[in-house]
Order: structure tokens, then sequence, then C-alpha cells
């Protein structure tokens, strides 16, 4: 068989395809990027990376791609439950990695990732619609064109196709939550502290993320059981905003500068996300509850595990099984305490309610008691003694 003209294909051109392509072209292999689409659009979520994903960009070198080009950061972080404040918290200077959130709007970073993967020496096609994957592997256009390559990388997105193509066995969560977003101009919240709100016992959480300039990024999550808007609405989303704990004034003059979405949020993912030269990354392999904002770091996580196993074993078939097994370990962690999260803060009825009544004051007393995962990580302690402290049942 003749050698593929190229080492990577890539089916996606969003974060984590380009991000993948711009490191491993960085390093000399010849990459080829294949994106649907020529411009990209509002996904209504995706504009908050998490201190942990901040230390991945920087593993990557794309932090200070980021900072030039697209992001807001975000050193504070202030959670309300109750309309009670119970954290102000100086994000680089009491996380494991000392780096704050980044704020950004999701099509300003993907155009910025893209193109210095390009500039990096990554082919970029755009407008370009894949129909399949064969045995090769073998990346097939709609236009008949077969594209054989050493390793093809499913990077497109919760509803891949990659993962039906290269046969994955897709996983998925009950449901459980929803998630609502919007983005809104004129709003007068700080501009350096991201808001996160809850209201125990309404199943509702609502964050507020600032972009500067007095953008924000709004959100409000749902418990399914806990009476829901059956169909985005931006009055309806202010008032649960406002239900959730954020204060009315914030959006006295707000303005949308963006779509209103709502989507479910439970989680999808495929077990061990590589199989006969295919791997998947990001949202394709494994597709979190938005309403923990973990996306986006487990998607630079991917990058940095896969990049680092092909750099450092010539036998990629090796190095794809090696990728996904960690993938599995780090995703397994983060999933296992976003499900704690939403036990605790956002399950409605009497046995929730008694959970909190037990767990609330204590970690109001004791901050520690959070785990820190969501923020510090999937490489912190997560196991049961963690969770039994969390919950107030040591």
């Amino acid at each position: 068989m003749a050698r593929p003209t190229f080492d990577i294909v890539t089916v996606g051109g969003g974060l984590g395809g380009a991000a993948l392509a711009r490191a491993m072209a960085e390093r000399g292999a010849r990459v080829l990027v294949l994106e649907r689409e020529r411009r990209f659009a509002d996904r209504v979520r995706g504009e908050a990376l998490m201190p942990w994903g901040v230390a991945e960009a920087r593993a990557l070198g794309l932090e200070s791609l980021l900072l030039a080009t697209c992001a807001h950061p975000l050193p504070w972080l202030d959670i309300f439950v109750a309309g009670l404040q119970i954290v102000h918290r100086d994000m680089p200077a009491s996380t494991a990695h000392a780096a704050p959130w980044l704020a950004f709007y999701h099509p300003a970073m993907q155009e910025a990732v893209l193109e210095s993967a390009a500039g990096t020496g990554a082919e970029v096609r755009r407008g370009v619609r894949v129909s399949g994957v064969k045995p090769g592997p073998v990346v097939v256009l709609d236009d008949g064109e077969a594209i054989p390559a050493r390793l093809v990388v499913g990077a497109d997105g919760r509803s891949s196709l990659m993962r039906k193509w290269a046969g994955f066995p897709v996983r998925r969560d009950p449901e459980r939550l929803l998630f609502s977003g919007v983005l809104l101009d004129g709003v007068p919240a700080p501009e350096d502290a991201a808001a996160i709100l809850f209201s125990p016992g309404a199943g509702r959480i609502g964050l507020v993320i600032p972009q500067g300039g007095g953008r924000v990024r709004a959100y409000v999550g749902y418990h399914r059981d806990a009476d829901p808007p059956r169909a985005p609405d931006l009055g309806r989303f202010l008032e649960e905003s406002v239900r959730a704990g954020a204060d009315p004034a914030l959006w006295a003059a707000a303005r949308p500068a963006g779509p209103l979405a709502m989507f479910e949020g439970a989680d999808t993912w495929v077990d061990r996300p590589y199989r006969d030269g295919v791997a998947l990354v990001g949202d394709a392999a494994a597709a979190s509850d938005p309403t923990w904002g973990q996306g986006m770091s487990l998607t630079l996580r991917d990058v940095r595990t896969l990049r680092d196993r092909l750099v450092a074993d010539d036998d990629w078939t090796a190095a794809g099984h090696a990728y996904a097994a960690e993938h599995d370990r780090y995703y397994g962690v983060v999933h296992r305490v976003d499900g704690w999260f939403s036990d605790v803060f956002m399950d409605v009825g009497p046995e929730a309610d008694e959970r909190r009544s037990r767990a609330l004051p204590l970690i109001a007393a004791d901050q520690t008691r959070l785990p820190d995962i969501q923020f510090g990580g999937p490489d912190l302690p997560a196991d049961d003694a963690v969770r039994r402290r969390f919950f107030g049942e040591d």
C-alpha cells in the first residue's frame, strides 16, 4: 500500500480538531483538517474554560494565543446558594494550576485556533462534507474523494457521525438536567468574576460569565422534574435566572447578542475511543453535561494526551490504545463528580432535600468539603471518601 499523503486527518476543525492539528503539525506531522462549516456559528455553550483547562491550553501552547485573540480572564469565582454568597475565590491563588477561568466567544476561539493550525503547516479545507470512513483508515468525502491516513481523528462534536461510521457503541445517561443559554450585552456584571448561582430545592442553577465590555454569556440549568420551560423564551429565561439567584438589576438593560437555545444535559460517551486507526476526541469521545462546564477542558486534555502518546510511540496503534485507556480514566472522574454535584445541588424531592439539609451547613462551614475536580481537574482525589465528605456522610 502506498504511503498515505497525510499522517493525520481530523474530521472537524473546532477546538479539538484544530488544536490537535496544530500540536502535531508543529512537530512535523502531515495533517489535514476537514471542516464542514465555512463560518463558525454561536453554539450557545462552550465559553468558560476552567482553570484546569487553561493549564491544558498552556501545555499545548494555546494559552497565549487565546489571550492575544479572544480570551477574557476571570480570576475570581463567586458562588451563591439561595441568594447568599458562600464563596469569593481567587482562582489563580487557590487552584492547583494557578490559573483563572478564561471566557471567550466560542466562534472567535474556533477561528483563532484553526487559523493557528494552518499557520503551523496543517492543511485546512472548509465547506467539506465527509460521508464515511473505511478501513485503512480512509476518509471518504461526499464527492467521492478518498483520503488515506495513518490516523483519522473524529472531532465532530456531540452529534458525531464518526462514532457511527467507525463502529463505536455509544452510551448515554438518563435524561436529568436541561441547560439553556444566551449571549447578552448591556450587563453591569463585575468583569473579573464568574458567578455560579444555586437555588437548592428549586432544581435551578444560573451562571453569569462576563466576556468584557458589558457582554456576558448567561446560562440557566433545570432539573427535568422541576417545571422547566417548554421552549426558549428570553423573558422566561431572565425570570428563571433571577429565580436561580441573579440580581434583577443585571438584566434591566440587557439585550440579546445571539440566539437563545435549550438542550439536554445528559452525558454521551464511548468506552475506549480508539479502534482500527480511528481516534475520537472532545465531544465525539465524551460529551459531558454542559451544566458543569467541563467540555472544553476535557477536549484539551484529550488533545494533549493523544499528542503525547503519538509523539512518544511510533506504533500509532499502541499509542491510540494508550490514549483511549487514559481518556476513560480522567473522563470517568469528571463524570462521577458531575453526578455528585447534580445530586447535591440539582435534584428535587424529599430525599434530595434531606441530603442538602445534611450537606449544605457543613459545606458553608468548611468549603474544602466541595470536591475541586471541576476547577482543579481529574487528577485530584475523587474516591468514595471524597464523596462522603461532600455529602456530609463522614
